[in-house]
């Protein structure tokens, strides 16, 4: 592998990354391996916390960097080349990978390897995963490591989701006696337990790994490969997204077949709460809202609720009723069955639906199908859109999120500091966040109890002053990332000897 002789590497006449001397010997350095990171490539609230938790680290007194693949939706023409031709060979199968690096506030990589990563899609297409999933994400792991070595040295490296579970098992396999990777230490984040990356036993060969680690303590998952279980196995310390959750997955009802694997890894295991990044999720800053509004002055709220109103169709009366938002994925984890099986009643309560999201098909239909049951009082938007997204958390009064099992959740945090009140049940991250005073909670996974909880809220919207106190009281939650960021400080410093 070479340097690129072509851009070279930072703002001209910058000291390189991994050439700068360590003025505080106790910081602790971390590269974090993802396969999102906002803005670049993102489908979910992974991409945030990647995106947003290097800047809070830096705060922190941490040194971080982060690298994901280079997706054909991510342009080379705002990325830097920075290395040529690194060879990454699975036994005798050889890919040629680039390293490019994005304009960030701290060193962003992306790995090049057209074959693999240049497509339509993340991880598959119509809802149909890439059947060499395997391979894309072994070879990511493997230049992972090519970056740690050559152009960001690592104390730690912080590997998220099943698409990096492959690193700490090759540093323990194929690299346990390197030099460059002695002392490195693995953290492992669990952001949603129910995506494995699970694959035929045939794949252990093919990312050139020894069939040695194909046991119970290993990647072995009932017959397959399970790249989660790689990160669970063989990682230094463990950690998930939220305390609850991190409780919860060492449960049969929502460990996914992995919880005795988590049982025995609970000495290592933490759950640090997911933070936000105000500076984009602000309704006194947001760009994507056309009035902003604060805890002083809730006023922009109604003139961003009567636009939201009329791009999605519905009546300009409705104003005066409560607005009831979703911004979700329409998966089995989100719980849209529940508000598909009651929208009928939730309707009757003389309210008003707007719905923005894709997903499966058994979920997603129900849910567009909701519109055209209900018209003039249920609007939907199938599909991804960042603009909308803030529109509907800024001028909804109610948030429903009832999530059949939820690591942290994001939006229940951002409609807390938009003043939209969150339904939510009570479940990992949800329960963490959402208090009897900000919110309405439910317990059991039913439509009896999401309506139950909708009909408390509706209820005390009519009534002005306790639904205002209600409001700011949500907007003066603090979760931005200051607090997680030291918690993870403190867990790299353990981890790197430098806490």
């Amino acid at each position: 592998m070479r340097r690129s002789t072509k851009t070279g590497e930072g703002r001209s006449g910058e000291t390189p990354t991994h050439l700068r001397p360590w003025y505080n010997s106790r910081v602790a350095r971390v590269l974090m391996v993802s396969s999102e990171a906002a803005p670049l490539a993102k489908t979910g609230g992974l991409a945030d916390v990647v995106g947003a938790l290097p800047g809070a680290l830096r705060e922190a007194g941490c040194e971080a960097a982060v690298v994901i693949p280079r997706y054909g939706s991510i342009p080379l023409k705002d990325l830097r080349r920075v290395y040529d031709h690194l060879p990454v060979y699975l036994g005798p199968v050889g890919f040629d990978v680039s390293i490019y690096q994005a304009p960030a506030d701290y060193p962003l990589y992306l790995i090049e390897c057209p074959k693999l990563f240049d497509r339509p899609g993340f991880y598959g297409e119509e809802g149909v995963d890439y059947p060499d999933n395997h391979i894309r994400f072994a070879v990511f792991a493997r230049a992972a490591l090519g970056v740690a070595r050559r152009l960001f040295s690592p104390d730690v490296l912080h590997c998220h989701d099943w698409q990096s579970g492959l690193v700490p098992a090759y540093l323990r396999t194929l690299l346990a006696g390197d030099p460059t990777f002695m002392g490195i230490k693995t953290l492992f984040t669990i952001h949603n337990l129910g995506y494995q990356g699970r694959f035929p036993l045939e794949a252990l060969e093919e990312v050139a790994l020894d069939a040695k680690v194909f046991h119970p303590d290993g990647l072995e998952f009932f017959g397959q490969v399970s790249y989660i279980k790689s990160g669970i196995s063989f990682s230094d310390a463990l950690s998930t997204v939220s305390p609850t959750y991190a409780r919860e997955i060492q449960t049969p009802e929502f460990g996914c077949g992995l919880d005795g694997a988590l049982r025995a890894r609970a000495a290592v295991l933490s759950g640090i709460l997911n933070g936000v990044d105000y500076a984009i999720w602000s309704p006194e800053t947001d760009r994507e809202i056309p009035a902003h509004f604060s805890a002083l002055d809730l006023s922009g709220k109604r003139a961003v609720k009567a636009q939201l109103l009329a791009e999605m169709g519905l009546p300009a009366e409705a104003i005066e009723r409560p607005l009831l938002g979703i911004v979700s994925r329409f998966t089995e984890q989100k719980g849209i069955d529940l508000v598909a099986a009651v929208a009928g009643e939730i309707v009757a309560e003389d309210v008003y639906v707007v719905a923005l999201g894709n997903g499966e098909p058994k979920y997603e239909d129900p849910v567009g199908a909701m519109a055209g049951r209900f018209p003039g009082r249920v609007a939907v938007r199938i599909g991804y859109d960042n603009r909308l997204s803030h529109f509907i958390h800024a001028g909804a009064d109610i948030f429903l999120m009832p999530s059949r099992y939820e690591p942290c959740g994001l939006s229940q945090i951002y409609s807390l500091r938009y003043g939209t009140v969150p339904v939510v049940r009570a479940t990992g991250g949800l329960d963490d966040t959402i208090e009897e005073s900000t919110g309405f909670k439910f317990q059991e996974y039913s439509g009896a109890a999401l309506l139950g909880a909708v009909r408390a809220a509706i209820q005390a919207y009519s009534s002005p002053e306790e639904w205002r106190e209600t409001m700011l009281r949500g907007m003066r939650k603090d979760f931005s990332w200051k607090a997680s960021a030291r918690e993870y400080a403190a867990l790299y410093g353990r981890l790197s000897g430098r806490g």
